[in-house]
């Protein structure tokens, strides 16, 4: 799993069959610091998620198990909106 931020949500209007009714998002990976990471991950969105929110995120195999997911070919998925993480005793985010 991994932390990400939601930058902003993809639209593709013609798209595999399996696909359809899934919502889209555009993930930019965080580190444990709340810091930008890498490059953009698009996701298929299992929670409701929304621009700006900070998510957990699986890729590869894991993105097939969740109930939206299951059997579609997608290779990333929000599973968690976080509220809060903290390291050592430290908060380091809060909703």
């Amino acid at each position: 799993m991994l932390l990400g931020r939601v930058a902003g949500t993809l639209v593709a209007s013609n798209k595999e069959p399996t696909m359809e009714g899934l919502k889209f998002l555009v993930i930019k990976q965080l580190d444990v610091d709340d810091a930008e990471t890498g490059g953009y991950v698009i996701a298929a969105d299992a929670v409701g998620a929304g621009v700006g929110e900070v998510v957990m995120f699986a890729t590869g195999s894991s993105a097939r198990q969740t109930a939206a997911t299951r059997d579609r070919p997608c290779d990333a998925v929000v599973m968690a909106i976080v509220d809060t993480w903290e390291i050592g005793g430290e908060v380091r985010y809060t909703k």
